[in-house]
Parts: C-alpha cells; structure tokens; sequence
C-alpha cells in the first residue's frame, strides 16, 4: 500500500488547521454537522444525478483500490517473463504449463496459459488488450466520478452559505447572535473548496495515475507472452520490456538482463 494520498491528506488538512491556530482561531470552529453534511452529501447527490448507480459503485470500489492499491513494480513482471521465456525457449512451450501455479499474476497467468494453448497471437493479442481496454474504462468511469464531486462540491458549499445568510436575515433583531449565525454560513463555503480540492479532485487524479501504470503493467506483460509465444530470446525479451518501462529519473539508463 502506497501511503502518498494519506500522508498528502493529513499534510493538507494540518496546513488548515495550523493556519487558523495561527490566525487565532480553533480548527473545531469549522466542525459543524449541517455544513458538512449539506457539502459531503449534497455532493454525493448531485454526483449521482449525473450518473447512474453503478457508476457511484464504481467510484467507491476505485477509491478503495486508490487507497489500497500496492505501487506497481514493473521488475516483478519482467523477471519471470524472462524466466519463462529462458525455460520456453530451451524446453519448449509446451513446458510452460507445469508453471502456472507459480505466476502470482492472473493477467500473466492467462496470458501464458492461452499462449501454451496454441492460441493465435493476433487472437490473444486481441483478447488480453480488450481487458486492458476495460480496465481503463472502469477507471475513467471512478475517477470521473470524484473529479465530478470536486467540481460540485464548491457551488454545494456556495448553497450553504446561503442558506446560512437566510438564517442570519431572520435574526436581525438579535445583533448579538449575527458574528456567529454569519461565520457559521461561510464555514460551508470553507467545506465546499476544501472537500474539493484536498479530497475529491486528488482523489480522481489518483485513480488515473493507478490505471494508468496499471494498464502499462498490463501492457508489459501482452508484450512479454507475445514474444515468449515466439520463441524470442530471453535477453532480446528482457531487454524490449525494459525498454518500455517508464524510468524514475531523467537520466536513468536501463540495462539488459
């Protein structure tokens, strides 16, 4: 599990809640139950209305999958494909089949598995893009979803404020009530861009950063069985995977198995 977008949420909110100690003011100022519930639910809503029931279900399971996810390491998907393409290559295809148990990946697994079935590579080429094809629609589908919310959130929260302001118009006769009925309208306001800037939007950024490398992954590994499929060799296979992993710095240079 990948801590980034805790650890980027606590840093965020800490930065709030520092700068109002700072300004004199206490965080639990803006604890309120009616805002927060107007901006979070009223939200959720609105995001709903736009959609459908199983595209919220869908943003739901892909903000687990944000939060949850483990950070792809691409060396775990070259290092056996270049095993099973040393074994293939010296035992022949057929010997790959005494292998799959030991392939922790269900994607690789099918692919090795329909490979040693004799399957057509233009057909498994075909087959396994299409779930790469549908994983990213499932995702653009959740991150939609969130990005959606962040867009919402700050009109919702402009809602409470006024609706807030109602309230402090009925209490005009009590100008000793009017500072705090007044700070109160505003704190949806301060709900609505905080929820969609340091929760929602970075929420949907994420789950396109995960698809994305997860799909690259995936992509790694139809290169890799089409090659092992064949009969490529084990260096020719490891370097052409490596060749299009995405480097973690600039001047990063990859090197051949």
């Amino acid at each position: 599990m990948d801590v980034a977008t805790i650890v980027g949420l606590v840093v965020a909110l800490g930065a709030i809640f520092a700068s109002m100690i700072l300004e004199g003011s206490s965080p639990m100022a803006i604890f309120l139950i009616p805002p927060i519930m107007l901006v979070i639910v009223g939200t959720l809503g609105a995001c709903m209305a736009g959609g459908t029931i199983p595209s919220m279900m869908t943003g739901f399971k892909w903000l687990v999958y944000a939060f949850t996810a483990k950070p792809v390491n691409n060396e775990e998907i070259v290092d056996p494909l270049v095993k099973m393409a040393e074994k293939a290559r010296r035992e022949g295809l057929l010997s790959l089949e005494s292998e799959m148990d030991s392939i922790d990946d269900p994607f690789m697994q099918r692919g090795l598995q329909m490979a040693v079935d004799g399957t057509d590579p233009d057909d498994l080429y075909d087959i396994l893009m299409a779930e790469v094809r549908a994983k990213k629609a499932s995702a653009a589908v959740g991150a939609s979803f969130w990005t959606d919310a962040g867009g919402y959130a700050p009109t919702i929260g402009i809602v409470g404020t006024v609706i807030g302001l109602i309230h402090v118009l009925e209490n005009l006769s009590e100008p000793e009530k009017l500072g705090h009925l007044i700070a109160g309208a505003f704190v949806a306001t301060l709900w609505g861009v905080m929820s969609a800037n340091v929760m929602f939007l970075p929420w949907g950024k994420r789950i396109k950063y995960l698809a994305a490398q997860e799909a690259a992954k995936m992509e790694l590994v139809i290169d890799g069985v089409l090659a092992i499929q064949a009969g490529s060799n084990p260096r020719v296979v490891a370097t052409k995977l490596r060749s299009k992993m995405t480097p973690t710095g600039p001047n990063e240079v990859r090197e051949a198995a």
